[in-house]
């Protein structure tokens, strides 16, 4: 019976430990898809770096929101300030079952008009 638990308690902890393989784009990559209707836009920042800044066709979840309520059938594009906090997004998604997800490298930071 012990053996069984400590079985468990190992595949969880391998399956917690597995590497996450997210896509990354640039931001000019980036430039040609903000209008195509089957992507979903997501910046992660928090509410006041958003309004700071933000771009036009992005809407604000930040990290830490429910993002179960985002559809499957549709890619994610996630970004941030830099592209870490995009990045831990991305990994949550993938964990919750979400496919097609992608970074934005270099986030905002990066981002020119």
């Amino acid at each position: 019976m012990e053996w069984i638990v400590l079985a468990v308690i190992i595949v969880f902890i391998a399956w917690r430990l597995k590497p996450v393989n997210v896509n990354t784009i640039s931001t000019n990559e980036l430039k040609n898809m903000l209008n195509d209707k089957d992507k979903v836009l997501i910046d992660v920042r928090t509410p006041a770096e958003y309004k700071a800044n933000h771009i036009r066709q992005f809407q604000n979840l930040p990290l830490g929101s429910d993002f179960t309520k985002l559809p499957k059938d549709k890619e994610i594009i996630v970004i941030c300030q830099s592209g870490m906090r995009s990045s831990q997004a991305c990994k949550q998604l993938k964990k919750l079952g979400y496919e097609r997800v992608t970074n934005v490298r270099g986030g905002m930071n990066a981002w020119k008009n």
